[in-house]
């Protein structure tokens, strides 16, 4: 068998080497004479896998070891026979830290008080739902916008995405994206907010009209954006004008990378029937590979603020941003993985 993996997927080097020929090579730059001959694609969100990369090649399947797959022409793929598997909820509790860490930082840097907000949280998957979680138990009310879900499991514990965006103090967006959430979030959806609230963006780019977003910034509080349209170029002048700006590193957690990796290797080991490989789960070495349990009760905001920054110091990722803002994949690439906490 042949295995083609971009070689930015952490923690997997050798671990197909025993079962077939294995070639590392950097994920955007994957072509199609580079996958004509492979049996299998591991790949992250650099890797645009459509008719231009896959026809006439001999790939079964692709295992993304992210948790998004619109980077992968699923309908092709489907019509192709090629069986597509990602890594879903990998990044959540990197991306529950990141938005936890955000809101407490701007926060105090503004003198914001946030005792007695409403949190909106749109789209209530794995990400969503940890953000949710932690939320709660730090005594935020929080109103859940999924209609998807709101159909399957009835309307009770949800609502509409007006009703959510007239009555929070904090948006964040955890949508996949697709045709329904492109641009979901433009001039109209900007509008229905209230005056002063957080919007944060740490789920794909292109759910947001980044022109309509930098018309509304004067009537919004903190903006925190980490996914952008068009990366890796992206608007340098939205970038310069939000609160906190980094580049698409939210879920780029120790843990979470372990997680992502160890899910992609199974698919490809369940598909071919490697059975050594059905529980892998990468060797971290000296790191440990739990998260950090964080008491933060009886605590003050600035207090929980200050303890949040210690386990993640975001604004740290916001100014290696700032000072090079076309280094985005290098940035990426080269970024120190972070240890989860959660909250107890």
């Amino acid at each position: 068998m042949k295995f083609v993996i971009d070689k930015a997927i952490p923690f997997i080097e050798g671990v197909l080497e025993p079962f077939g020929e294995v070639t590392y090579l950097d994920g955007p730059s994957i072509g199609a004479e580079d996958v004509r001959d492979a049996d299998a694609l591991l790949i992250r969100t650099r890797t645009r896998c459509d008719a231009g990369l896959l026809e006439g090649s001999n790939v079964k399947i692709i295992s993304t070891a992210t948790i998004g797959t619109d980077h992968v022409d699923l309908e092709y793929c489907k019509q192709r026979g090629i069986y597509i598997c990602n890594a879903a909820g990998c990044n959540a509790g990197g991306v529950m830290n990141y938005v936890l860490s955000a809101i407490y930082g701007t926060a105090a840097r503004k003198r914001i008080r946030l005792e007695g907000a409403k949190v909106g949280i749109i789209g209530v998957g794995n990400v969503g739902s940890r953000v949710a979680n932690a939320l709660r138990l730090l005594g935020f009310n929080v109103l859940l916008c999924d209609p998807p879900r709101a159909e399957a499991e009835g309307p009770a514990l949800f609502c509409d995405l007006d009703y959510l965006l007239r009555n929070s103090d904090i948006v964040t967006l955890h949508v996949p994206l697709n045709a329904s959430t492109r641009k979901m979030a433009d001039a109209a959806f900007f509008s229905k907010m209230k005056l002063g609230a957080f919007f944060i963006n740490a789920a794909r780019g292109e759910i947001v009209n980044e022109d309509d977003l930098l018309a509304a910034l004067p009537k919004l509080g903190p903006v925190i954006v980490d996914t952008w349209c068009n990366e890796p170029h992206i608007n340098k002048e939205l970038a310069s004008k939000v609160d906190i700006a980094t580049p698409h590193i939210a879920g780029y957690s120790y843990q979470g990378k372990l997680l992502g990796t160890s899910m992609a290797v199974r698919s490809v080991a369940r598909y071919f029937a490697l059975k050594e490989l059905y529980e892998f789960f990468p060797n971290p070495g000296n790191e440990p590979k739990d998260a950090i349990k964080l008491d933060l009760r009886g605590l003050s905001e600035g207090q929980i603020a200050s303890t949040l920054q210690y386990n993640y110091p975001i604004f740290t990722d916001d100014f290696m941003f700032r000072i090079h803002p076309d280094e985005f994949e290098y940035l990426r690439e080269h970024y120190r993985y972070r240890r989860e906490f959660f909250i107890d």
